[in-house]
């Protein structure tokens, strides 16, 4: 299975500095990868790198195993639902923002044809 290469202008930490800091073995980090649950990235020596995603990502997967008593295949199903709600929030953003533009486009249109003096868009011409 191959992983994500990495970007230079990213941090990353390896395998053993994140098993230690999380108090987890590495067999256990490796075992997420498989299940497909974190994806580090690759170093050109084929070493896991942890960037700040599969941290954040394992942060959430420890407190559902650890605190909430989730197993591995629950965690999968509410990883995945996190990831369609994020992406379903995306799509209602973009929708909003377009909304709001839409809206202030109608609005100076309609300021513009009710002003007392009109404004008519185009080249500028000298009065004489």
């Amino acid at each position: 299975m191959t992983g994500r290469r990495r970007k230079p202008e990213q941090k990353y930490v390896m395998i053993s500095v994140v098993a230690e800091r999380y108090d987890i073995h590495p067999q256990t980090l490796r075992l997420y990868e498989r299940e497909g649950l974190i994806k580090p990235t690759r170093s050109a020596g084929n070493t896991r790198l942890y960037d700040e995603e599969a941290i954040r990502r394992l942060e959430i997967i420890l407190a559902l195993t650890r605190d909430l008593g989730v197993n591995l295949a629950g965690v999968e199903v509410i990883l995945n639902m996190k990831e369609r709600m994020d992406q379903m929030q995306g799509e209602v953003d973009r929708l909003l923002d377009y909304v709001k533009r839409e809206a202030m486009e109608r609005r100076v249109s309609m300021e513009r044809q009710h002003a007392l003096v009109k404004v008519q868009s185009g080249p500028l011409t000298k009065i004489r």
